[in-house]
């Protein structure tokens, strides 16, 4: 089966980064990572989900977390020079980032977002975000995510 190129894998293919498309089974009635992981069979440790949050000052950021875990909006907000934040609208994704719901990936967004990794990514070698594309994540080392999405690492779950 070919897997076909997401914009995700062709901005890392730009910029020579090693990475692997590793395909899922997609269950539209469970989107969450921990599936992703049961999928892999991997730990949910190492599979990362990305949330898009908008701040009161900065506007739009995003967080990319290990896929169990529950974001500290207090954390966010203050790493990313906000007071207070929210998740965006579900209507609001798409338009924002050019991703839907379960297949948002920290790389290839319409823009470029300030971005924030749970500090946990560094106890892998190598840890599964969103290739762009339900039913298909990249693996990859996680000093390739902080450097090619820019971010910065951070404590930031509960």
């Amino acid at each position: 089966m070919k897997i076909q190129k997401t914009n995700a894998a062709r901005f890392l293919d730009r910029q020579k980064v090693t990475y692997e498309l590793i395909p899922y089974v997609v269950d539209e009635d469970d989107l969450s990572a921990i599936h992703v992981a049961e999928s892999l069979s991997e730990p949910v440790e190492q599979v990362f989900k990305t949330l898009v949050l908008k701040g009161d000052k900065t506007g739009f950021f995003v967080c990319v977390i290990p896929g169990a875990d529950e974001l500290d909006l207090k954390a966010a907000a203050k790493v990313s020079g906000n007071k207070s934040c929210d998740m965006i609208a579900m209507k609001e994704l798409l338009p924002t980032t050019g991703y839907i719901r379960g297949a948002c990936s920290p790389f290839a967004m319409k823009k470029s977002f300030p971005t924030f990794i749970h500090e946990s990514c560094n106890t892998f070698d190598f840890i599964y975000v969103s290739a762009g594309q339900r039913g298909l994540q990249l693996k990859l080392a996680p000093v390739h995510l902080v450097a090619h999405s820019k971010a910065t690492v951070s404590s930031l779950v509960k």
